[in-house]
């Protein structure tokens, strides 16, 4: 099968006119006579590098929110056990 060479600017046109329509990929690909495998490609890499990326994150990004999530959790405990010592002295007489 021999590869077509599309223009940057037909291929800047396909991918907004695939992100603007309400249109499946795969019909805005038919219509413009491309493999609709071709218009997605094109499409997430679009996404990619104008930060729109919808699809899973990165290992490095789920490693540091994983981090994060962890974080939270500590410092939610220390916060409720201080709020606990600071209740059982503030009822203490001395």
């Amino acid at each position: 099968m021999a590869r077509v060479p599309y223009t940057p600017e037909f291929r800047r046109e396909a991918v907004q006119l695939a992100l603007q329509s309400n249109r499946p990929i795969s019909q805005t690909a038919r219509e413009l006579d491309v493999n609709s495998e071709t218009l997605r490609t094109w499409v997430r890499r679009y996404e990619r590098e104008h930060g729109k990326q919808t699809g899973p994150l990165p290992v490095d990004e789920r490693a540091r929110l994983k981090e994060q999530d962890r974080r939270i959790r500590e410092l939610e405990m220390e916060n409720a056990f201080l709020k606990k010592c600071a209740a059982y002295f503030a009822k203490d007489p001395r």
